[in-house]
């Protein structure tokens, strides 16, 4: 059978700044092999050329690598590659040979030496199993052949430095003379800077000579992973500083995904915390408690709201709402709601007014036209003593006085919620509260857990026996709604799958 003559190099030596290439029948290249050795005797480090033209190989099984950090070739796709000889003849065997030996790890080597000298020894992972090697001469090489099956690059730091660019000349028409700018100012570690901006994902080892331990030490506080001494190489050294760097680089990369992570969420909770209401209740003798737990987890809002302000009359206006659905559409709909209503209440609207101008603003927030919110507002005289009540499709207040068993409020002229009906109605209902009395609104993930493993809900006569008896127990404010939110998750097996928001409002004698 015929032997196979590759192709002569597709781009020129002095495009890469490089020597000519060798010719066809030059023979094998250093950079192959050391001097004096067959290039089949040396099958465990493979060094491709960048400006070599591919052949195809005769085998054509594909290449299996699926990813940046795991990518390992499991069959002779990759493997198949020419190596490093600058246009030299290569057998048919000698590739075979070669592609049968799979890889774990590719390292990029960027290295400017045109005679090829291997300053990279044999190579072999963990498993015994050979790395593969690309040489880069420059760094616009070294782009082309930054795949993401690239795992380690080192980076000869000896490598010749990007020219810089010419200095502008001053308004006079002066200049420094040099075109350049001084070489006292010039970065020796600008070539590490231009890759580690060129591959942010990829671990960097440095090379440089012993008697430079200190530019080494600047190349890692730059961001290298490591440095090694380029004229103290050995192939076990190499190969456990390759695998260490590839893992030090991940470990680091998930370390810093992990804080990102926490940076978002510490974000998210300030900003959730942000859009949850502060009740403007100076001056009036009531008092007020809220609770507060959102369906989703992980969040702290929901689709429920409430808030609760006091106009200069001496009214307290009091409010709580459900938007359908418990996501953070929901959730931004919601505060964009109850901001509406705390201006529209400062503003002086109440009751039939103050609702049908919360239903413009939903038609007009909401992403889909089935979405809706119910709405239970009240409006406290200033005396403390009677209260309006508006119901847009909400549960009705429940109401407790001393003496007497805590009871609902008449909830027979309830409006329909918000968005479902243009240019509804909702009649505003007066209701005698007393000298001493506590209120409670709440939204309906308070009386919708389950009770027990079956499909009975607690609803809101069992709420309000729960109620009574927390009250007979003699607990009240913060404490009442803490045990009676509580004890509605117990009776459910665990977390509600609802919202749930409950505000209460006390007077005393």
């Amino acid at each position: 059978m015929p032997v196979p003559v590759p192709r002569q190099r597709a781009i020129p030596a002095v495009e890469c700044g490089q020597a000519p290439a060798a010719s066809p029948d030059s023979g094998p290249s250093k950079e192959q092999a050391p001097p004096g050795t067959h290039p089949a005797e040396h099958p465990t480090t493979r060094r491709e050329n960048p400006t070599e033209k591919r052949e195809k190989p005769t085998d054509t099984s594909p290449d299996t690598s699926t990813g940046t950090d795991s990518r390992t070739s499991t069959g002779t796709g990759t493997d198949s590659r020419t190596g490093t000889d600058t246009g030299a003849g290569r057998t048919h065997t000698d590739r075979t040979t070669q592609s049968a030996a799979p890889t774990n790890l590719t390292v990029l080597l960027i290295e400017d030496d045109p005679a090829g000298s291997p300053i990279v020894p044999d190579l072999l992972d963990q498993a015994g199993k050979p790395i593969r090697v690309r040489t880069a001469r420059n760094l616009t090489e070294a782009g082309r052949l930054l795949t993401d099956d690239v795992h380690c690059i080192l980076l000869d730091l000896a490598l010749s430095a990007p020219a810089p660019a010419p200095a502008r000349t001053n308004a006079d028409g002066g200049g420094n003379g040099n075109g350049g700018g001084d070489s006292e100012d010039h970065d020796e570690l600008a070539v590490l800077r231009h890759v580690l901006e060129l591959a942010p994902r990829h671990a960097v080892l440095a090379l440089t000579s012993s008697s430079d331990a200190e530019r080494g030490a600047e190349a890692v506080a730059v961001g290298a992973q490591d440095y090694l001494f380029r004229d103290e190489l050995d192939g076990r050294l190499l190969s456990r500083a390759i695998r260490y760097a590839v893992e030090r680089k991940r470990s680091d990369s998930a370390e810093r995904r992990l804080a990102e992570g926490r940076l978002r969420a510490q974000e998210n909770r300030r900003l959730e915390r942000g859009l949850l209401p502060t009740p403007l209740l100076a001056g009036s003798p009531l008092r007020f408690a809220a609770r507060y737990r959102p369906g989703r987890s992980r969040a702290l809002l929901g689709g429920d709201f409430y808030d609760v302000v006091r106009t200069p009359d001496g009214t307290v206006h009091a409010m709580i709402g459900d938007v359908c659905g418990h996501g953070p559409d929901e959730a931004a709909l919601g505060v964009e709601l109850r901001i509406a209503w705390r201006a529209l209440t400062l503003a002086g609207l109440c009751g039939d007014e103050l609702l049908g101008t919360l239903q413009q603003v939903l038609e007009h927030e909401r992403s889909d036209d089935e979405i809706f919110a119910t709405l239970c507002a009240v409006d406290i005289s200033p005396d403390g003593r009677r209260a309006g009540l508006c119901l847009a499709g909400h549960p009705s207040p429940l109401l407790s006085r001393p003496g007497e068993p805590a009871r609902l409020l008449p909830y027979d002229n309830n409006g329909p919620a918000l968005g479902l009906l243009p240019g509804a109605r909702w009649p505003r209902m007066q209701v005698e509260l007393g000298a001493e009395w506590s209120l409670m609104l709440y939204t309906d993930g308070l009386i919708e857990g389950h009770v027990g493993e079956g499909r009975e809900r607690l609803g809101q006569d069992g709420m309000v026996e729960m109620v009574r008896r927390q009250l007979a127990e003699g607990l009240a404010g913060e404490e009442l709604l803490r045990t009676a939110v509580n004890e509605v998750r117990e009776l459910n097996g665990g977390e509600l799958a609802d919202d749930v928001a409950v505000v209460l409002l006390d007077r005393t004698a």
